[in-house]
């Protein structure tokens, strides 16, 4: 029997029995030693050393995992209030074809495991290639923000993805499994306005442009300013298709955004932040001046 709903269940804070953690409060990391279901547990398959061995002795049925994609090589990125479904694509090949193919986010280390995003299908979607001895399993995952999925803001970041596969015969024997196939990245969804004053305004006199980055806070699930961080002024002229960097400035503690610069044209003022490893890139839409 598949422990799949057991390996849903545990993500996000990792609460519930099938790690045997206690409930998780929101400004609370679950107790270090965990660990993660194997690929064994995952594919109800044998375990112990004779069935390891005996695996090893049938070298050519395992599965090889080809490819492994996440969210269709995107970056997964989390507000505060709506649900983000992805997928998972795991590639894997074997002469007797490939049964089943799993997959999950875990962050944290083996040792340590402090978040886990999983999916809660049975079994994954396979699709055989050309080739029949390989196929393109899909498996999705669900993310709520409001739950413990996602319970404070330090999981945002890189996450390792587990990966493994079943092979077509042997009674589910055969399979490949591996803790660290890949890395993927879970972000904080990013919001920047803009405002330049006044509307319209004189050419060669002084234009302030304002605004604020924010980041979506997981702990209290409101968004707050992105502190300390450079965004780019920049201006497109009526007529023109691009925009062009004018000057960077940092946020403020609050994530505000305030300087000046001199009207010369009619034209698109606006924000833009590169993004980092926790908070994908945004740019705030163009506001529109009329020099005068």
């Amino acid at each position: 029997m598949r422990i799949r709903a057991t390996v849903a269940a545990v993500s996000g804070a990792l609460a519930l029995s099938a790690l045997a953690v206690p409930a998780v409060q929101a400004d609370e990391k679950p107790d270090a030693g965990l660990s993660l279901p194997s690929g064994a547990d995952v594919f109800a398959a044998e375990s112990g050393a004779s069935a390891a061995k005996a695996r090893a002795a049938r070298a050519a049925e395992v599965p090889v995992i080809k490819k492994v994609v996440v969210n269709g090589g995107k970056d997964v990125v989390v507000g505060t209030k709506s649900k983000q479904k992805f997928t998972i694509a795991i590639t894997a090949s074997s002469p007797s074809g490939i049964a089943d193919a799993f997959a999950y986010l875990w962050h944290g280390q083996l040792d340590e495991v402090d978040g886990l995003l999983a999916p809660t299908q049975e079994v994954g979607n396979c699709k055989v290639s050309a080739d029949p001895t390989t196929s393109t399993c899909t498996v999705s995952i669900t993310v709520d923000p409001r739950s413990d999925d996602l319970y404070t803001s330090s999981l945002a970041g890189t996450w390792n993805v587990a990966a493994g596969a079943l092979a077509g015969s042997r009674g589910g024997n055969d399979f490949v499994w591996n803790d660290h196939h890949a890395k993927s990245r879970v972000q904080r969804f990013s919001k920047l306005t803009v405002n330049a004053s006044p509307e319209p305004v004189k050419k060669g006199k002084t234009l302030t442009v304002t605004g604020k980055l924010t980041r979506a806070n997981w702990d209290t699930n409101t968004y707050k300013g992105y502190t300390n961080q450079p965004v780019k002024l920049q201006f497109k002229k009526k007529g023109a298709k691009s925009y062009t960097t004018v000057k960077t400035i940092k946020t403020s503690s609050t994530g505000a955004l305030k300087t000046t610069v001199k009207a010369s044209a009619d034209g698109y003022w606006r924000y833009s932040f590169a993004g980092t490893s926790t908070t994908p890139a945004v740019s705030a839409a163009g506001d529109f001046v009329d020099v005068k």
